[in-house]
């Protein structure tokens, strides 16, 4: 009996355990039902459902998962004729017209709208005033509609919150009068909020963007369309237009671990959208080395809402201040608030302290172009008490290139609203067919894809600052550019002649281009030193005279530069720089073949970065509150003047097509100052100083009487310059140094001809 017992008891088991495996599966939420019945089962606030929620170990297998259930659900039959393309589907195959984008990436932004009946312009907010501002005031803009890839609206529609001040109302019958909206094609549509209470739904714009891209901050991955929009960071109406702060991380300090391990300081919700998560952290606060407090006094209810917790909390939530948890704690946490996004996102980047992400679903900034794996840690709202264990669990080392790379980022995409946009830019042109795309590697290394250009060259080992991250060397050799703006007649006693003959003798050099930017003709081939084995080509930059070549292989050329009169033409990107070293010299610099080569070699070692003689320094006058320009004998410098220095050709490049349009401007209209400009540049984009090599005080010919640096409103110029070029760029990037390279065995008190470079210690300093 007690088997037959058994028996019946091991067979019910079996078919349970077969009706589990077998048919328990419906009673499973399916992964590909449609997603608009996954959209009505989140709708009561607003959360999306727990089944499509990724966790903390798989998110990026999640992502995966989801955008192919997506591809799934909406995989349909080829219908026999042709439907319309609904908007939630749009992909840039679909609706976007690249033939707009072949010849230049322009943008055009509509004109404000007229005055109504009242004489009142539409109202719009300083940040969408910023946006525009950016776009133009870049190189991006265009004035002319049909030469334009992207289209941006006058109208603001960052704030779709209904109870917002600044929300926009009638924007529908807005879009219907604008003459090119076509639907929204090839339009972008910027966006910070969308919906309002109780539901804050993330599609509620209160109008259809049609095929518009949308960049919007708090993108969820159930509403995004990978590959057509863009998610970007939520920032604060105070956020700057250029430049901003920059990373608070100055230096690589050990020990990794700081004061507090994690921390979060804001608001906690008591009831409605976000409120779970926020509600929950006081279970992790201990007051030691995680301080996580939240307050209910917000809101102009929050007296009527307040629950029995909430006086303890707010006596909490006082004991701390919110700048010093930020700059002391190792890991910040970033939970959703009533949207995906929040501010303490950007501010944990800026501060150094690891973001630590508890916001299920969110598409993070720039998603698809940076690895937020190198600077970001995931939780899971679901297991929120794991979190604890999950940040002890980090490494130092990781801890250290978390932070490091916090600042990277930081100082790349997202210290200002202009590189925001610039950001999401260059995103959208690299889904263009014809444009190079950027590699990981130059999207999560600095200095960043914003000062990558990729139509320099097709490898990205011929970029200065990548040389060394990839273990390649700059090619062998320099082409010395000389910039002729007096034009003294030649001859064996003039400075440019001297100047020629000191540069063939180098070992290194390649061949020499002469610009000719004086008034004077150019003279005779004849009158010119010979060359031997060194091309020269001399090319008139005032557009009347044929090129010269000289030199083996190097036979007339019928090239020449039509008249842009301005200085900044010395940088031009010429074909004739075939190396990745450019020895930049103004005619009358006296420098020996031996300096040339040490700054040469010197340069090999640096080479993104400016080598040479002649320095200068800047400095902030507080009685003028200006910043000075000084060309005293100084212990430190953070100009080398290009009168006489080393850099690589991709700067020419970089000064040409990037820099803005104001800044060239400005030297064009002082006929000074590009030196400065290009110090500027380099320090821009490499974040340190030029490097200067031995003692040369005076890199001048003196008995050059008309020379325009003997001018004495020259100094008053630059000093001028350098003001207007740091508001241009939004801060000084200009780093001081003390610095310099000599060659070994320099001035010791040895023997000469043990001495490599003999002729430097000859030169008078």
């Amino acid at each position: 009996m007690q088997a037959k017992k058994r028996y019946i008891l091991v067979f019910v088991s079996c078919a349970f355990l077969a009706y589990a495996y077998f048919g328990g599966y419906r009673l499973k939420v399916s992964p590909l039902r449609p997603r608009r019945a996954q959209h009505e089962s989140a709708k009561d606030g607003g959360v999306q459902p727990y089944a499509q929620l990724p966790g903390f170990l798989g998110r990026q297998e999640a992502l995966e998962m989801q955008q192919l259930h997506r591809s799934q659900a909406n995989r349909t039959e080829i219908p026999e004729k042709p439907k319309a393309i609904k908007s939630s589907e749009c992909r840039m195959e679909t609706c976007f017209d690249f033939t707009r984008c072949y010849d230049r990436f322009l943008v055009y932004v509509y004109p404000p709208e007229p005055l109504n009946s009242l004489g009142a312009a539409p109202p719009s907010s300083a940040n969408y005033q910023k946006i525009l501002t950016a776009i133009q005031e870049s190189r991006y803009h265009t004035n002319d509609p049909s030469a334009a890839c992207l289209f941006v609206l006058g109208i603001d529609t960052l704030d779709r919150d209904s109870l917002s001040e600044d929300y926009v109302r009638n924007v529908p019958s807005r879009l219907a009068r604008l003459p090119h909206w076509n639907n929204g094609r090839n339009h972008i549509i910027f966006n910070l909020y969308s919906g309002t209470w109780p539901d804050y739904a993330e599609n509620s714009l209160g109008f259809d963007a049609g095929e518009a891209i949308l960049a919007k901050a708090s993108m969820s991955v159930l509403q995004v369309r990978h590959g057509f929009d863009v998610s970007i960071p939520l920032f604060h109406k105070q956020f700057p237009l250029r430049a901003g702060a920059t990373g608070s991380v100055q230096s690589n300090n050990f020990p990794a671990n700081k004061k507090y391990l994690l921390a979060f300081k804001g608001k906690r919700y008591v009831h409605g959208i976000g409120s779970e998560t926020r509600n929950s952290l006081f279970h992790l606060h201990n007051g030691r080395d995680m301080v996580l407090v939240t307050t209910c006094r917000h809101g102009k209810s929050w007296r009527e809402l307040q629950d029995n917790r909430c006086d303890e909390d707010n006596r909490e939530y006082d004991r701390y201040d919110y700048e010093t948890l930020l700059q002391n704690s190792t890991f910040c946490l970033v939970p959703r608030g009533r949207r995906l996004g929040s501010f303490r996102f950007l501010e944990a980047l800026q501060a150094g302290c690891i973001p630590v992400l508890l916001s299920n679903a969110w598409v993070l900034p720039f998603e698809s172009k940076i690895d937020w794996k190198q600077a970001a840690i995931w939780a899971d709202e679901r297991l929120l008490l794991q979190v604890p264990d999950t940040v002890r669990s980090i490494s130092v080392e990781r801890i250290f290139a978390l932070r490091q790379q916090t600042q990277v980022l930081w100082e790349r995409y997202f210290g200002s609203i202009e590189k925001i946009v610039f950001t999401t830019f260059e995103i959208i042109r690299e889904r263009l067919p014809d444009y190079p795309v950027r590699s990981s590697l130059v999207w999560n290394s600095s200095p960043g894809a914003l000062l990558t250009l990729p139509t320099f060259a097709d490898s990205s080992r011929y970029m200065p600052f990548l040389l060394n991250s990839m273990g390649a060397e700059p090619r062998h050799n320099y082409t010395a550019v000389i910039y002729v703006q007096i034009g003294a007649a030649l001859g064996p006693n003039a400075a440019l002649y001297k100047l020629v003959k000191t540069i063939t003798r180098s070992q290194f050099v390649d061949r020499i281009l002469v610009l000719w930017a004086a008034d004077r003709p150019l003279p005779l081939k004849k009158r010119w030193p010979p060359t031997s084995h060194i091309p020269l080509h001399i090319i008139s930059l005032g557009g009347s005279t044929r090129n010269q070549g000289t030199g083996a292989g190097a036979g007339p050329t019928s090239q020449t530069t039509e008249g842009r009169p301005s200085i900044s033409q010395r940088f031009l990107p010429y074909d004739e720089i075939q190396t990745d070293a450019v020895l930049s010299l103004d005619e009358d610099a006296i420098l020996n073949t031996d300096e040339l080569d040490f700054a040469y070699t010197v340069w090999r070692d640096f080479p993104e970065r400016i080598v040479g003689y002649p320095a200068r320094a800047h400095f902030w006058d507080d009685s003028k509150n200006a910043w000075g320009y000084t060309s005293k004998w100084t212990n430190y410098y953070s100009i080398v003047l290009t009168g006489a220095a080393f850099y690589h050709r991709y700067y020419n490049y970089l000064y040409t097509n990037w820099l803005s349009l104001l800044l060239l401007k400005t030297v064009q209209q002082s006929s000074n100052c590009e030196d400065i400009l290009m110090n500027l540049l380099v320090s821009h984009v490499t974040r340190k100083p030029p490097i200067k090599v031995t003692q040369r005080k005076g890199y001048k010919d003196r008995e050059t009487a008309r020379s325009p640096w003997n001018d004495p409103d020259h100094f008053i110029q630059r000093q001028s310059c350098l003001n207007t070029f740091a508001a241009i760029f939004g801060y000084m990037p200009l780093i001081r140094s003390n610095l310099r390279m000599d060659p070994m065995l320099y001035r010791d008190p040895v023997s000469n001809l043990r001495k490599k470079y003999r002729q430097i210690e000859l030169v008078g300093s």
